[in-house]
């Protein structure tokens, strides 16, 4: 399967069937439009899956571990250890996004898509021990970039395949909101300051050096707005590639894809920038508290649901979304319509 390939075969996905969904939310006994939001979100999945007769059936989360070479620039408040921690919690599974994803019934896989280290407990795609620095060339070339977009694409094949129905993104890796708010600042214009956090809970010097690094890091590389992939391999990382590429396998098989903060919304963006279709297949879950994810939203025309000041990545946000939908599908098919309860129905006054 080869990148072109992929965007070359991604349709649209059917309006047709997101007004039909509204209409049929419109029959049910409450006021027209009233679960807001949710109403919206629930016809973004009949537009993907092309029907009105939603079924989420069961829910995954893609958590891709992969360490960046930019943390040796003091971008962090630790190294390459904490994504090894990190990553060995998932293996066992104790990181926060899985205590989430029990709680609402969904599974979580984890990728080794480039950590510097091994560890038990996740599947092995490492293509990479950690990325080269950015701060001195690409982060990576080219040819790895699009193998990483690969993996995401082939894991949304999988996990359909194994009747997953709704599948979220997520992500473990020291070092990459620094890598993120790169690929933002250069493919949304922002100047990097505008795009920058505080990542994990960097002090004001440590601040300085993160801007700092993503400063030297675009000056040395140089890479075209409008070329997505070149953005990617230069500024990126193996997790954001990975995550690029399970937007675009949601697109490919149609599946919905959970969109979680703004690392997962930097691979958003990339997906949506290289065919422009993606974005349908998209839902957005929260509203992260790093500066760069509202410009990310923004440029997307998302409008997230959640609003908690959430940033700890794993894709928890967008597991957090889950149970949402899930109410909001209960009603959609259970409750009471007019008819039952003999009552008119209300009608949208323009």
């Amino acid at each position: 399967m080869h990148l072109s390939e992929v965007l070359s075969c991604i349709k649209p996905v059917d309006m047709s069937a997101a007004d039909a969904c509204i209409a049929k939310f419109d029959e049910v006994a409450k006021p027209l439009g009233s679960l807001g939001k949710l109403e919206k979100l629930l016809a973004r999945i009949a537009a993907v899956s092309r029907t009105t007769d939603i079924d989420i059936g069961r829910k995954a989360v893609a958590v891709f571990c992969a360490d960046n070479g930019v943390v040796r620039r003091g971008v962090a408040q630790g190294g390459q250890e904490i994504t090894t921690a990190v990553a060995g919690m998932l293996g066992i599974g104790k990181a926060s996004v899985c205590v989430m994803a029990k709680s609402c019934g969904a599974e979580v896989f984890n990728i080794d898509i480039g950590m510097a280290d091994t560890v038990n407990g996740l599947r092995d795609c490492k293509l990479m021990h950690g990325t080269d620095d950015m701060t001195e060339g690409p982060a990576m070339n080219r040819e790895t970039a699009e193998k990483a977009v690969i993996i995401g694409i082939e894991m949304v094949k999988e996990l359909m395949d194994k009747g997953y129905g709704l599948i979220a993104t997520g992500e473990a890796g020291t070092g990459n909101t620094t890598t993120s708010s790169a690929v933002c600042a250069v493919l949304l214009g922002r100047s990097v300051r505008e795009v920058t956090g505080r990542g994990a809970g960097l002090s004001y010097e440590g601040l300085n050096r993160k801007l700092a690094a993503i400063e030297q890091a675009i000056s040395v590389n140089q890479p075209n707005p409008s070329d997505p992939m070149e953005v990617l391999y230069k500024l990126g990382g193996l997790d954001i590639a990975a995550m690029t590429g399970v937007f675009l396998g949601g697109a490919l098989y149609k599946i919905p894809i959970v969109m979680d903060g703004f690392i997962s919304g930097a691979a958003a963006l990339i997906a949506v920038r290289l065919c422009p279709d993606v974005k349908g297949y998209i839902l957005p879950s929260h509203g992260s508290d790093e500066p760069g994810a509202r410009f990310v939203l923004d440029e997307l025309g998302f409008f997230p649901i959640i609003q908690a000041g959430m940033r700890l990545g794993e894709g928890t946000g967008a597991v957090a979304l889950f149970p949402l939908l899930d109410m909001a599908l209960s009603v959609y098919r259970d409750a009471a319509t007019f008819a039952d309860i003999q009552v008119e129905q209300y009608k949208r006054m323009t």
